[in-house]
């Protein structure tokens, strides 16, 4: 049984557009014509490949069949680049989708950019997510590569040590003076507000547990984004553990304190990227391991 091109190409464009109709318009087809071909693919393989939803997704069997599709997309669009037949047909670029912590992208994972003008043919795709979540992306087959913080090598995946990001538990003058001037304590650290990424967000409870063998109970802002959370600790809402990257500045102006001076949290971070002879990966891989060279710790346990 051989897969039809055009079917493939299909639904990956379904998915990817989250709908039928930006689907035929990426593939400049009718949504009927979409829709037919999706049919057709689903019939042959006997198993439904896209729940119809808001946006569409994949099912378990299309999480599967869409890994192929961008591992064909990619390979064909690396041939075609390399014929010289990309410019002509309008695709200029590789389209690579990554997954990348938004600590990362906010620091030092933005080296790679001022690296990709001199590879002009690689464009990336990025999603934000946890890094203790990332691999979710990858075992989906939604992304080719990512930044994870599980050293786990995926089926089908080889894994990289990029080094280890150190965050900081900082919080302002005046939020040190409220909340810890008896010292930063079990029961101290309960009665101060804390801040978090989002829900996923565990490293205040780790350096918590670390720092006094105690479960953090305190009241809890989320804040879900980099800027966000830095201005929220700035201002006094609360304190929180941030990359010593993205803090280095407001600690020498000292719009923000460190509430443990000489503790921190070094969280390693791994690439991930899937095992195909893809050039463009490689070269990819090779930008991102670079800039975290640059930029992170080793590991203290390495």
């Amino acid at each position: 049984m051989r897969i039809d091109n055009a079917q493939l190409a299909a639904f990956a464009a379904v998915l990817g557009e989250g709908s039928f109709e930006l689907a035929a318009r990426k593939l400049s087809v009718t949504p009927s014509a979409v829709s037919q071909r999706i049919k057709l693919l689903e019939d042959r393989l006997g198993q439904v490949l896209i729940q119809r939803s808001t946006p569409c997704r994949a099912t378990a069997a299309g999480r599967r069949l869409l890994r192929h599709a961008e591992q064909v997309a990619l390979l064909e669009s690396e041939v075609l680049s390399e014929l010289g037949v990309a410019e002509g047909s309008g695709q200029t670029s590789v389209r690579i989708p990554i997954v990348v912590n938004a600590d990362s992208l906010d620091s030092w994972f933005a080296e790679v950019f001022d690296a990709l003008p001199g590879v002009t043919s690689i464009t990336l795709d990025i999603r934000s997510e946890d890094q203790d979540h990332s691999v979710a992306l990858l075992r989906e087959g939604t992304v080719m590569a990512g930044v994870s913080a599980s050293a786990e090598a995926i089926q089908g995946c080889r894994v990289e040590a990029l080094g280890a990001m150190r965050y900081l538990a900082v919080a302002s003058p005046a939020y040190v003076d409220r909340y810890f001037a008896a010292g930063v304590t079990a029961d101290t650290l309960n009665t101060a507000p804390v801040l978090m990424f989002n829900k996923k967000d565990a490293l205040q409870r780790l350096f918590v547990a670390r720092l006094t063998g105690t479960v953090l109970q305190a009241p809890t802002h989320c804040a879900p984004s980099t800027r966000s959370f830095l201005e929220a600790a700035r201002r006094g809402a609360a304190w929180g553990m941030m990359p010593e990257q993205i803090v280095a500045a407001a600690l020498r102006k000292g719009d923000l304190l460190e509430i443990v001076p000489d503790r921190w949290l070094d969280i390693p971070l791994y690439w991930h990227c899937w095992r195909i002879g893809s050039s463009a990966l490689d070269v990819l891989s090779k930008l991102v391991c670079q800039a975290a060279g640059r930029s992170l710790h080793v590991p203290e346990n390495a």
